[in-house]
């Protein structure tokens, strides 16, 4: 029996390709180990969508092999082209596999044991279904092509099952989750996106469903009746932006403009906190661009940004570009990153006096429907109902409604 240890660094991806790994050392009989401890067995599922997530799954590695006796780095960073994992000592294996292959490689090369157990409940009180893996699409900045390959989706059967199995373990949230949510199609069986996220959500006991992140262009008349139209359904949608400057985005590729982008969102404004991601940096962004991405990002109604300074990734079309400087990349992060906190500060003000129900994720804290933050004190895993008492500089204090 092999006591182990997963961890993952980056998207909610990753956090799921861990925990498949995780279900299936458990179906084999091994022992998962407290966090931190030592053990026989470490995964590290990698993220390499920055130089620097890249240099903190190297740092996880380096740091697992000193306490575990054999070391399994999986996910994005395993399969980036380039030295960025070489050198590792010689108790970690590198697993250069797709996500569908990874588990049964790594359960294999560990072997399993005669006594098995049952499938294994998710660490967390919300539970993460991956529905679709890769892009097709070709955007001049990201690697995540290379190293997940082409768009592909599961079937709406096997996702449905799926999230039914989590809601009868007990999870009362589910987050549908992809790299590229909006090319989810079973067509076999005729469903898109829409579809699943009406029948997903009408799965009994279900309490929330929430997508993890959608693409401007595939949020359409459709989706947004899906999203209001069910009830389950969050009031909560990420949908990266990484620049609100026309020029920028055509030289990333990106398949939009900046009116594209706000017109699409106008259906949700109202009621729908709204998060996105947004790159800084990128070689053809001057100080006028940038003026114009601060702007987009007020006009979207955005309450928070995910701020990520450029970094040329191996195998791009922008590998070779880095026009600005270390220096100007951290100065205009630092501004985005203020008015993002303002614009959050806003929405949270906005409830100040109004109701919510709060799911609790861990001691003290949880979020609302719409993912706000709310400092509570109540029971891990349980939906509460509060008022919005006072602003903290991490969320909303709550008290019973």
């Amino acid at each position: 029996m092999a006591g182990f240890n997963v961890d993952f660094l980056g998207c909610k991806v990753s956090h799921v390709d861990a925990h498949e790994i995780r279900e299936r050392l458990l179906a084999d009989g091994h022992t998962p180990a407290r966090p931190g401890e030592p053990a026989d067995v470490a995964v590290i599922s990698s993220c390499c969508v920055t130089n620097e997530a890249l240099a903190k799954s190297r740092k996880a590695a380096a740091r697992a092999a000193r306490t575990h006796a054999r070391v399994y780095v999986t996910g994005c960073g395993a399969n980036l082209a380039g030295a960025g994992l070489a050198g590792l000592p010689a108790n970690v294996t590198v697993v250069r596999r797709s996500a569908e292959e990874t588990p049964a490689f790594v359960a294999g090369d560990v072997g399993p044991i005669a006594c098995v157990q049952g499938a294994a409940s998710l660490e967390r009180v919300r539970a993460f279904v991956k529905i679709q893996d890769g892009c097709s699409f070709s955007c001049g900045f990201c690697v995540i092509p290379l190293v997940r390959g082409a768009s592909r989706s599961r079937t709406a059967d096997a996702v449905l099952r799926e999230v039914r199995r989590r809601v009868e373990q007990g999870h009362p949230e589910v987050v549908l989750t992809g790299i590229n949510l909006g090319c989810f199609r079973d067509r076999g069986a005729g469903y898109d996106l829409p579809r699943l996220v009406r029948e997903a959500g009408a799965t009994p006991g279900l309490a929330r469903l929430r997508l993890s992140s959608i693409e401007i262009n595939h949020v359409n008349d459709a989706l947004v009746d899906a999203l209001r139209e069910t009830p389950t359904v969050a009031r909560h949608l990420h949908v990266p932006l990484q620049s609100g400057d026309d020029g920028v985005l055509r030289a990333m590729r990106r398949r939009y403009t900046t009116a594209t982008y706000l017109k699409k969102l106008e259906p949700l404004a109202a009621d729908f906190n709204l998060t996105s991601d947004v790159i800084v940096g990128f070689p053809t962004e001057d100080e006028a661009a940038f003026a114009r991405t601060l702007a987009t990002v007020e006009r979207a109604g955005l309450s928070r940004v995910h701020v990520f300074p450029y970094s040329p990734r191996p195998g791009t079309a922008t590998a070779a570009d880095d026009a600005v400087t270390p220096a100007v990349k951290k100065q205009r992060s630092a501004r985005l990153r203020a008015l993002s906190a303002e614009l959050e500060r806003r929405r949270w003000r906005s409830k100040l006096g109004a109701r919510d129900t709060v799911l609790v994720d861990r001691p003290g804290r949880g979020y609302g429907d719409d993912y706000t933050p709310f400092l509570v004190e109540a029971p891990v895993g349980e939906l509460v109902e509060v008022r919005a008492a006072s602003i903290t500089s991490e969320g909303i204090r709550a008290v019973a409604a």
